[in-house]
């Protein structure tokens, strides 16, 4: 079986080699030719799949490590017979340590806000039942969950007039509530003054001339991890948002090994193969014993606030500096971006973390239910 996988894929050599010949490509621009003689292909969302790549091809079974699938085109592989998988929830834990961080990096008293999160799926339900262990106030629209299956479910207006937006929406352009420039114009108008938007879903859910406008009149603040026409993002929405990153949300080691891991789950279930014990923990303890990243690594807790103790972990200001030093430097911009996402750091979730010395009950409790570990 010969095997084609994105080089990004961390893990995707040691978890799929047994099962036959493994060759790695760049995911951007992979071509029909490179598929061409592939049982099997293996994606990240920066590969659209569709009938121009797989067409002539024995493809027999496509696995995306991501939550999304708008990348895929799913009516071209069902009527192909081509079997497909994906791994939803695989970087919902990456993501919400994402969001945590931005808020402590630009809203230092983001605890005493209101927080309204659109899209309550893996990623937004996770979030929502983070900040309510922490007791922030937050509301979450869905229109795709009915009464009971999520808490605080309201309807998108009231969700709006939240002091911070935080957007987990898949990018939709049909059905009842299609999510391409759902936050347009007229929202952005009517948001209120300051209204900070956390946008780590997809780019295209936000009308980018309409944002950049706000922006510029300093009307709205912004945090961006998702751009439209990725990777050839809009340079002047770069500069005037208050934090720009490279589409990494998601990209902590743990979430991308889940990724890979679900994924290769998932093919092992369609051969009838039974499948091993491996866990995201037992891949990232090959990376640490390979020296590519530290073990569980202490944090000094004593006389640290929970946002000095979170950036400690993850500080999103270094990514938004290097994709702020990309544009300033001129020349591809996308380029750049595809550059940052390839050579991104090992970056481990909370939960790799154990904070030291925390004397303050109330603190330790905070720092528990973000997925620290404290003594």
């Amino acid at each position: 079986m010969k095997i084609v996988a994105d080089e990004n894929m961390p893990g995707v050599s040691a978890l799929f080699g047994h099962l036959g010949e493994v060759r790695l490509v760049p995911g951007r621009g992979l071509s029909a030719a490179q598929v061409a003689d592939a049982d099997v292909l293996l994606v990240r969302s920066v590969t659209r799949v569709d009938r121009r790549l797989l067409e002539g091809s024995r493809v027999t079974f496509v696995g995306s490590a991501t939550i999304g699938t708008d990348h895929v085109d799913l009516d071209y592989l069902a009527r192909g017979g081509i079997a497909f998988a994906n791994a939803p929830g695989c970087n919902a834990i990456g993501v919400v340590n994402y969001v945590i961080a931005t808020l402590c990096r630009l809203e230092p008293r983001w605890r005493e806000k209101s927080l309204g999160i659109i899209g309550c799926g893996n990623v937004g339900g996770r979030l929502y039942r983070v900040l309510a262990g922490l007791g922030v106030d937050s509301l979450c629209y869905d229109p795709f969950l009915g009464p009971g299956e999520r808490d605080n479910l309201r309807d998108l207006d009231e969700v709006l007039a939240a002091d911070i937006l935080c957007l987990h929406t898949p990018l939709t352009t049909s059905g009842p509530f299609p999510t391409r420039h759902m936050i347009n114009r007229e929202v952005l108008a009517n948001l209120a003054p300051g209204t900070l938007l956390i946008n780590a879903g997809r780019g295209g859910a936000v009308e980018t001339a309409a944002l950049l406008d706000e922006l510029n009149a300093a009307r709205l603040r912004a945090a961006l991890d998702v751009w439209e026409q990725e990777p050839a993002i809009n340079p002047a929405l770069l500069a005037a948002v208050d934090q720009a990153t490279p589409h990494i949300a998601g990209y902590s080691l743990e979430g991308r090994l889940r990724g890979t891991l679900m994924v290769y789950q998932a093919l092992c279930r369609w051969r009838g193969i039974a499948v091993g014990e491996e866990d995201v923990d037992l891949l990232a303890s090959r990376y640490e014993d390979a020296g590519d990243v530290p073990g569980k690594a202490a944090i000094p807790g004593g006389g640290a606030t929970l946002n000095q103790l979170v950036l400690a972990a993850y500080d999103p200001g270094r990514d938004h500096r290097d994709l702020v030093a990309a544009g300033r430097a001129g020349g591809d911009l996308g380029a750049a971006f595809d550059r940052l996402r390839k050579g991104y750091r090992k970056r481990r979730e909370f939960s790799h973390y154990t904070v030291t010395g925390v004397a303050s009950a109330r603190l330790r409790s905070q720092l528990l239910t973000l997925g620290f570990h404290c003594r």
